[in-house]
């Protein structure tokens, strides 16, 4: 079995030898070293070829963004996965290392999972496993035919039949699911968004917090529309993009007659707070056959509940392909289902986006 080469780079020794011990678990991984700082990382990618790099973001001699600068200089197509803290400045690095191009991010354990090793060995699993089998199939696409990974997409069916539903109709909302791979690809999405886009986004986007609230400021430098993490009560305006803040559900009331956003941290649904099908229901409710529903790259099924919901109100669902997703889970469910009416490359959803949204405008 050919094995994907694993480099850790992090100044934790408790955590250089947790990742090593736990990822060694998975029978194709292998983690060829572990080294403390980025110096370090950098002398020995071309002696061990790594597949995937893990890297911390605050460590001596050569922090992460240092250290990523330099791999993207050298290894433009060498997979990175930050390691955040889940602290104020590791959300915000963690933001800049996508916008310098890493292609993920995790992020560290808990204390309360640091202390017991069930619930830490469940964790660092389920969160690095599907990214890195997911990132290898990606850059490395030409295996020998004997090596086989776990699917990274449900077994539904293997190539079910899409068919455009239903004529273009008038759009007054956009709602977007996603989860992994996410900031990346929004990234790409919302510069399509012209100045005078006519319709509020409303965003879901599996973070924790703080980590909504610079993804927001960063997809606000790079759009044309207004970018901005949503808080209670905000009344929906056009030309505007509301990111769910981490560990909100995000839904619409009516407050004078106008709908505006409500926030409440009632129990995860799929697992996930804020979750997409909270935000689909309510657009679907509100809106009804008015309403666009976007679904992203992303591990799960958060999401389908809330298409079924949106196409039974008559509205409009896109979904990214499988071949630009970095993991078709939940677009992939929707796409299986018969719900979407379009099946699209990242690039072209944004355009076909705003075609939709300018109908009858």
């Amino acid at each position: 079995m050919l094995l994907i080469r694993i480099l850790v780079v992090d100044d934790s020794v408790v955590n250089r030898q947790m990742l090593k011990k736990i990822l060694s678990t998975v029978q194709e991984f292998e983690v060829v070293a572990v080294v403390s700082n980025g110096k370090l990382a950098l002398d020995r990618i071309p002696q061990l070829n790594p597949d995937i790099v893990i890297l911390d973001i605050e460590m001596p001699e050569m922090n992460g963004l240092e250290t990523l600068a330099r791999i993207r200089q050298q290894y433009d197509k060498l997979p990175v996965i930050m390691f955040s803290a889940l602290t104020e400045t590791g959300a915000s690095v963690t933001i800049q290392a996508l916008s310098m191009g890493a292609n993920d991010y995790v992020t560290k354990p808990s204390m309360s999972a640091q202390h017991n090793q069930e619930e830490l060995s469940s964790y660092i699993l389920e969160a690095f496993v599907p990214r890195i089998r997911s990132l290898y199939q990606k850059y490395k696409p030409k295996l020998p035919s004997a090596v086989q990974h776990a699917p990274l997409r449900e077994p539904v069916a293997e190539r079910p039949t899409f068919a455009v539903k239903k004529v273009l109709q008038r759009v007054d909302i956009v709602g977007i699911g996603i989860s992994t791979g996410g900031p990346n690809a929004l990234a790409q999405l919302f510069p399509h968004f012209p100045e005078d886009f006519a319709v509020p986004i409303l965003v879901v986007q599996h973070m924790p917090p703080l980590f909504t609230r610079y993804l927001a400021e960063r997809l606000d430098g790079l759009s044309q529309i207004r970018v901005v993490e949503a808080e209670e009560n905000m009344l929906l305006e056009p030309r505007t993009a509301y990111i769910a803040p981490g560990n909100y559900h995000m839904l619409l009331q009516t407050r004078e007659g106008s709908p505006c956003i409500s926030l409440n941290q009632d129990p995860p649904e799929n697992s996930c707070r804020p979750a997409v099908d909270v935000l689909f229901r309510s657009i679907a409710m509100t809106f009804g056959s008015s309403c666009l529903g976007v679904v992203m790259t992303g591990m799960g099924q958060d999401g389908l509940r809330g298409c079924e919901q949106i196409s039974a109100a008559g509205g409009q669902i896109l979904t990214q392909d499988e071949a630009s997703s970095t993991i078709w889970g939940m677009p992939g469910y929707v796409a299986r289902s018969g719900l979407a009416d379009k099946i699209l490359p990242l690039d072209a959803l944004g355009p076909e986006i705003v075609k939709r949204v300018r109908f009858r405008r």
